[in-house]
């Protein structure tokens, strides 16, 4: 892989010294999209990714999921829906999708808590719960999230029931199983994204 393609991985990411060949793929493709599309020049140039997966969702596809610094992911949500066009002619076999390299920190442990109290504490923003709402919002971006709603089988086993803005059916419909998927294999939670039912949807 070439230096500036190397550069599009983040200094601070194990990958950058030993890249997968998804992740060199990934690189290079992100390179040349900001070499060769003038538009995307200048919001491409200062961005950079953690690393890349791919990820088997079902019926013989894949989807390459691209991990980002959180603080950059704001300026990937800027340009994410012609970035995802483009990078999904270069891969275009597989769905891509974005998501921030978030770390989920452990719950304290009780003989831990008079010592940690006196130190930082744990943000809310690494709980496992706002991590997983977090991947959750980011796995559909930018399709809003209008409701959600927790269904729990015969068995016990729970289902997390996801409502998108009506809107962004057209779009992504074809998506959802890709969605799915990639939530279920990061979290270990299975989820099922809908639209509102015609007439109004009970959530």
């Amino acid at each position: 892989m070439s230096q500036p393609a190397l550069n599009k991985i983040a200094a601070n990411s194990p990958s950058r010294a030993h890249p997968s060949e998804l992740e060199t793929s990934v690189a290079t493709a992100l390179y040349d999209l900001e070499t060769n599309i003038a538009d995307l020049k200048t919001s491409l140039r200062p961005l950079q990714i953690q690393s890349a997966r791919e990820l088997e969702v079902g019926h013989g596809k894949r989807a390459i999921v691209i991990f980002v610094p959180v603080p950059l992911l704001s300026n990937f949500h800027k340009i994410q829906q012609r970035l995802t066009r483009e990078l999904e002619k270069k891969f275009s076999d597989r769905h891509v999708i974005f998501l921030a390299a978030r770390r989920i920190l452990p719950r304290p442990k009780r003989s831990n808590r008079s010592r940690t109290s006196q130190t930082q504490k744990r943000p809310r923003s690494r709980t496992l719960t706002a991590v997983h709402d977090a991947i959750l919002a980011d796995v559909v971006y930018p399709v809003e999230i209008v409701g959600k709603r927790m269904r729990t089988k015969e068995d016990g086993s729970k289902v997390l029931k996801v409502v998108l803005d009506e809107k962004e059916r057209g779009g992504v419909d074809y998506r959802l199983d890709t969605y799915s998927e990639v939530y279920r294999k990061l979290t270990g939670r299975t989820c099922n994204f809908e639209f509102p039912v015609s007439g109004g949807a009970d959530y």
